[in-house]
């Protein structure tokens, strides 16, 4: 019998491509790579990054450098990113704020959607709905009847309009119809400081942030943001559980690299931050910060990074917040 020239061809053919791209998924990376935060050092965001980047190092057997490049919201370098080659040697680490600013900053030179390779979910940190414990009030329910039968008379503070814990309450008045008083502060330490005070009387921010003060009974925390409960606070329901069905407003973090990012690539990045997170050491690094480790595959991420960026920007637009 005569062999088959063409399937023998096809064989050969196909054999070949798989082994390049097994010897290119396998050789990435062979240089340095450097993970960019477009925040000040010292945040969450920045704390995440170098401690994945110290695994993904010892992992890649290359150098992982962390450098932050902070301004207006994580915009400045996002833009910078999408002129960066795509060999995955130029990656950003950034916040919840990317799926933010596209609601709130019509004059973006990028389109978020097509400008990045979202490549893995880093970690998620929910949020706690707090109040002054000084409020008559003791579960979620509770205070959305008391919003209710009391129109404009309560208020929230944030970090500052256009925010994560800002959209957290929006999320909150728009699904619940509670009228509540916006009060931007000039970052979450001082809101916080007037929330303990008694000054507004309640807030949403980070467990992270919180935690030690709801521990000591100086806040009371009613709820949290995330669908599942946090492990930070494990006895805390969260606020789908406490009846608001379907809320879910946490900051998370996530790797993202420039648009046209070769598939193999991204899936490899994907893999090995999925690996080093699944870690028992990664896992508690992680719970110190009251953050949950990622697990979404990067084709799961990027429907998750889309997803988001539309919900935020129905958020704004009904809430009808605007950035001078």
């Amino acid at each position: 019998m005569k062999p088959n020239l063409k399937f023998l061809k096809w064989s050969v053919g196909a054999v070949a491509a798989l082994a390049t791209s097994l010897a290119f998924s396998q050789a990435y990376p062979s240089q340095a790579v450097k993970i960019v935060v477009p925040f000040p050092p010292g945040g969450t965001t920045d704390i995440l990054a170098r401690q994945l980047a110290t695994e993904l190092g010892q992992k890649w057997s290359v150098p992982v450098v962390v450098e932050n490049r902070a301004g207006a919201s994580g915009t400045i370098f996002s833009e910078q990113l999408t002129r960066t080659p795509a060999d995955g040697y130029t990656l950003m680490l950034t916040a919840t704020h990317h799926v933010i600013n596209p609601g709130l900053y019509k004059s973006l030179k990028y389109d978020t959607k097509t400008a990045f390779t979202p490549l893995a979910e880093v970690a998620a940190v929910p949020n706690l709905l707090l109040i002054n414990p000084a409020l008559p009030i003791k579960n979620v329910q509770q205070l959305i009847q008391y919003g209710k039968e009391n129109p404009g008379k309560l208020s929230f503070g944030s970090a500052g309009t256009g925010g994560a814990n800002h959209l957290s309450g929006e999320l909150f008045k728009a699904m619940t119809g509670v009228q509540m008083v916006h009060v931007p502060y000039k970052g979450a330490a001082p809101a916080l400081n007037d929330l303990l005070g008694g000054t507004i009387p309640m807030m949403f921010d980070s467990v992270t942030g919180v935690i030690q003060h709801v521990k000591a009974g100086k806040l009371k925390a009613l709820g949290v943001t995330s669908l599942k409960r946090s492990p930070a606070v494990p006895d805390i329901p969260t606020l789908d559980e406490a009846g608001v069905k379907g809320f879910e407003a946490t900051a998370w973090f996530g790797l993202y690299g420039p648009a046209q990012m070769k598939p193999e690539t991204a899936q490899k990045i994907n893999a090995d931050v999925r690996e080093v997170l699944s870690t028992p050491k990664m896992k508690s690094l992680f719970l110190e910060q009251g953050a949950e480790p990622g697990t979404r595959s990067q084709a799961e991420f990027s429907a998750f990074v889309n997803a988001e960026i539309d919900k935020w920007a129905k958020v704004i637009s009904s809430a009808n917040i605007k950035i001078e």
